[in-house]
């Protein structure tokens, strides 16, 4: 007998797409912010100028900001508590997360935190935060974590080297501003890492055991995005309709797992962004053609949906065969890339591989994996992924 999936969806997040439209933020921003935003960024976006036209726009239509770009890769929990008393040294009322994930993460921790009160790892898990943030604001420079467009934050606990995720409907910005020239300057290395990101979310929300029709849907579509892209954003750089297209993709792919959550790849690589404190977005693209060959029996249709969706012909090819070829696609991009083929490569060290498991295990995502998954098989994957075993 058939049945009908049930599912709910939700997205409360206003998305304004367009050329140079950082440089009307102010513009759009108005409504939501009452006399002072706080800027969230890093040194980095700081020092390339990526913040003049947001700065412009907000004086033009007289609107008072502070800047905190003390925002690092994997952003700590310390770090969140600084943010926030700076935040209120300022008296800011709504907060702008301008960069990469880490950026963005940081300023919706800082807004909730900031009326929430407390310490940001007393949220960890879903559904813990029973008090509506500050107004969050996200301009996204990099195409990759969609965290413009989720309900998440994730933040590394230092004592503990863990990664901790907090997710509530809360934590949806309430607008994100994407505009393809902020993506222009991306770096090469940074454009691949966080290209592979967002194809990795796509792929492990559409094969989630939680996905639904419309998180498949908008999954889908950011493959396609990605696949006919990111080369070009990676080898051009400077084509700003494959930014524009990588932009609209990354958000389409955080829409999706917004919905969906995602699988073993983000479970085992926040683990070892939280050890070894390595970037995520080069973290998961190295690990994701040894997860992909774990999930492959257990979900083969949905492989050959995403084979066709990344331009392979499968016409003539079995099911099986055709889900192959999102392993060799994947594996040929991280060649074309220079992305590490083994973790051992990114720095990870076997000596930590009970603390990888134990977290890796910790994370919700397990769950939503395809095929089964326990302690062992993480042990495998990531002797696999350390080793080069494909």
């Amino acid at each position: 007998m058939n049945t009908i999936q049930s599912y709910n969806y939700y997205m409360p997040t206003n998305v304004v797409s367009e050329v140079n439209s950082s440089k009307r933020t102010g513009e759009i921003v108005k409504d939501v912010v009452q006399k002072k935003v706080l800027i969230v960024t890093d040194k980095g976006i700081r020092d390339a100028g990526l913040l003049e036209g947001v700065i412009a726009s907000l004086e033009s239509v007289k609107l008072s900001y502070a800047i905190f770009d003390q925002v690092e890769p994997n952003p700590k929990a310390e770090t969140i508590g600084i943010g926030v008393t700076y935040l209120k040294e300022n008296d800011c009322d709504a907060v702008i997360g301008i960069g990469g994930g880490s950026s963005i993460d940081t300023a919706k921790a800082i807004a909730f935190i900031a009326t929430s009160g407390g310490h940001v790892l007393d949220y960890e898990g879903v559904g813990m935060i029973s008090t509506s943030p500050l107004p969050i604001i996200a301009i996204p420079t990099t195409a990759g974590t969609g965290s413009e467009v989720t309900a998440s934050t994730v933040i590394t606990n230092e004592k503990t080297l863990f990664k901790a995720a907090v997710i509530s409907p809360y934590l949806f910005p309430k607008i994100a501003i994407l505009d393809p020239v902020l993506a222009m300057k991306c770096p090469p290395s940074i454009t691949a890492a966080t290209g592979m990101d967002a194809l990795t979310h796509a792929i492990e929300s559409y094969v989630s055991k939680l996905a639904q029709p419309v998180s498949q849907a908008l999954a889908l579509q950011a493959i396609k995005l990605i696949s006919r892209n990111l080369r070009n954003a990676y080898f051009v750089g400077t084509d700003l309709k494959s930014r524009s297209e990588m932009l609209e993709a990354s958000m389409l792919a955080g829409f999706a797992f917004s919905q969906s959550r995602l699988g073993n790849v983000h479970a085992i690589s926040q683990a070892f962004g939280g050890v070894f404190d390595i970037p995520h977005g080069i973290a998961n693209a190295t690990l994701l053609p040894f997860v992909l060959k774990y999930n492959l029996p257990a979900c083969p249709e949905k492989m050959k949906d995403i084979a066709e969706a990344m331009g392979a012909d499968v016409s003539r090819l079995s099911t099986s065969e055709a889900a192959s070829k999102v392993l060799e696609m994947v594996i040929e991009l991280n060649e074309a890339f220079d992305i590490p083929s083994n973790i051992k490569d990114l720095g990870v060290s076997l000596n930590q591989l009970p603390k990888l498991i134990e977290d890796s295990m910790r994370s919700g995502n397990i769950l939503a994996n395809p095929r089964l998954t326990n302690a062992n098989d993480v042990k495998t994957i990531i002797e696999d992924a350390y080793y080069g075993k494909l």
